[in-house]
């Protein structure tokens, strides 16, 4: 509608204008994930997918399944289809005996075209994966007979697979355990050729950058070429270790260059956003680099192996303290004109090059957001059976028979809890493993041993009860990482029938827990406590293994949750 596009606008000067009077201070920007997401049915069954290709038009999702689904035998590959990209995928096709043959075909890569599609299989006598490609004369043509790259591209006695096809359609990105690589457990590759009528060059081992000796595959590169996804420590045939800094035995990883010719740079891990300690791999980046397609078993998932996605979002706290608001314009002001990458956030979440009004509409769009809150419930709803999630796609289910109670909160609505079989379910949010972590909530009522916040799954049998009533004494405690470490206990009482704000502060950095009520510090860790990881859905209400005892009885409002350790004085903001 014009008059809200005029409206933004007149928005998006007001605030340049005030960055330029308030000017001072830089940092550095980046993008940043959202929160992943199951792709769920028709797409995901039982049986397990992986290895999502999405088209450039956003309207095509190839990937493969197993041999339950139904197909030629093996691994077949499929695509879903859908009118645009804000519409649901449909049921998947198969993509029938043409292309699948009654062994494992299984990686694609689509051109920008939509005209090309890479694959491998292990078709052919050598029963080793070979890279493949398949053409069709339009969108709405069949696949014709596919046809393999040849040996300049596929060495016969050794596995070619993964490919993935540049936007240009002159590099061919692999992986490939010929001889000549790094570490001997797949090392990525890319082919190259003029034109897109002349043949493919011999192969190019990336590098001991990329490469490592832990199995590098899955290669992904975005649109403009300037960044290369991959993931490492797992193969196909061989499982490698887990390249250092990771949070599991496949994990994705990322690499910059600076232009084409340019090389490329150390590969960062793309973090707990993504990463867990199961399994990511097998990816797909959109053109427009909004969305990241991956492969992955961790929990929530419908199969062995799920697709899911995760969106990709420019980095608009680009002084880092938190809140987008005037300071950041005046950092975008301070680089304008420029092809600074502090402030280069649109239109792609890496930019376009210049510092310009489209970076500006960008930090508009954002303005006064608190990016280290990534779930929040207020918990004032009137009716119904879900605790929506106010920040983020976290929203909780409620079990038992709890009590909306719109009246009666400390902030608006709150909601009560029986103390029988009552509480709030939400799905996977983060890893203490992975970083800092604040959880808090008012709290009115509660009886000794119950809890007001846990998170299922927690390995190498931890406790993961983040705020909990001691069973003696009605003191408020922690049992995040005990054992090995001792719970964190407070010497103060939470249950005397008066509202109170409890909170926990989880300081990766500093290896200590803090817990808090009403606002001030009333207890914390001496000595070190290293993280132990966890990865399911927390309870809202309830201790991490849903004992009878530890079903709160009470009210229980405004819960929050951050990925970074809050200050003192921010956690007393919070409280008053």
């Amino acid at each position: 509608m014009k008059w809200l596009d005029d409206y933004r606008m007149k928005l998006v000067l007001i605030g340049f204008v005030a960055a330029i009077v308030l000017c001072g201070g830089t940092s550095k920007a980046d993008f940043t994930f959202g929160t992943p997401t199951n792709l769920g049915p028709p797409v995901n069954t039982s049986v397990g997918e992986e290895a999502p290709t999405i088209s450039a038009d956003g309207l095509e999702l190839y990937f493969a399944s197993g041999p339950n689904r139904g197909g030629s035998g093996g691994y077949d590959l499929w695509v879903a289809t859908r009118t645009s990209t804000e519409d649901a995928w449909g049921p998947p096709a198969n993509l029938g005996p043409t292309i699948n043959s009654g062994t494992h075909d299984l990686w694609t890569s689509i051109s920008a075209d939509g005209l090309s599609l890479y694959f491998d299989s292990k078709r052919g006598p050598f029963s080793k994966y070979n890279i493949w490609v398949t053409t069709r004369a339009s969108k709405n043509d069949p696949w014709q007979e596919p046809v393999n790259l040849g040996p300049t591209v596929n060495v016969s006695q050794y596995y070619d697979n993964s490919p993935c096809i540049s936007a240009d359609g002159l590099s061919l990105y692999f992986c490939s355990l010929r001889p000549g690589g790094i570490g001997g457990s797949g090392d990525i590759w890319v082919t190259k050729r003029a034109t897109k009528d002349d043949v493919w060059g011999e192969p190019v081992n990336l590098g001991p950058v990329v490469n490592s000796n832990c199995g590098e595959m899955g290669p992904a590169i975005s649109a403009d070429g300037l960044m290369l996804f991959f993931f490492s420590g797992l193969h196909v045939t061989i499982a490698g270790p887990a390249r250092p800094g990771g949070f599991g035995r496949g994990d994705i990883w990322m690499s910059r260059r600076a232009n084409k010719d340019a090389p490329w740079e150390e590969p960062v891990n793309l973090g707990p956003s993504v990463n867990t300690v199961s399994h990511e791999i097998l990816l797909s980046i959109s053109t427009d680099g909004s969305t990241l397609y991956f492969t992955s078993d961790r929990s929530g998932g419908y199969g062995s192996t799920d697709i899911w996605q995760v969106p990709i979002m420019p980095v608009v706290d680009l002084n880092g303290d938190g809140i987008v608001d005037a300071a950041d314009m005046c950092v975008m002001v301070d680089h304008w004109g420029t092809d600074n990458g502090l402030c280069d956030i649109g239109p792609m979440p890496w930019g376009d090059g210049v510092v310009d009004v489209q970076d500006l509409i960008v930090l508009s769009e954002h303005l006064f957001e608190d990016y280290r809150l990534i779930a929040h419930w207020k918990l004032d709803e009137e009716a119904g059976n879900t605790a929506h999630d106010s920040v983020g796609e976290y929203d909780g289910t409620l079990h038992g028979e709890p009590v909306w109670q719109p009246e009666d909160g400390i902030v608006n609505g709150t909601l009560q809890f029986d103390g029988i079989g009552d509480y709030v379910s939400t799905p996977f949010i983060l890893d203490p493993y992975g970083g800092s972590l604040s959880a808090f909530a008012w709290v009115y009522g509660g009886s000794p041993g119950q809890a007001i916040l846990s998170q299922a799954n927690s390995t190498l049998g931890s406790d993961s009860t983040w705020l909990c009533i001691d069973a003696s004494d009605g003191k408020l405690i922690t049992r995040l990482m005990h054992p090995p470490f001792p719970p964190l206990k407070s010497e103060t009482v939470i249950t005397d029938s008066r509202w109170h704000h409890v909170g926990l502060v989880y300081d990766l950095d500093a290896l200590k827990r803090r817990l808090y009520v009403d606002g001030a510090e009333v207890a914390k860790d001496m000595g070190p406590v290293p993280a132990i990881g966890s990865d399911g859905g927390l309870y809202i209400g309830a201790g991490e293994n849903l004992e009878a005892n530890t079903f709160f009885f009470g009210l229980i409002d405004d819960v929050r949750i951050y990925d970074e350790g809050l200050s003192a004085e921010e956690v007393a903001d919070l409280a008053r």
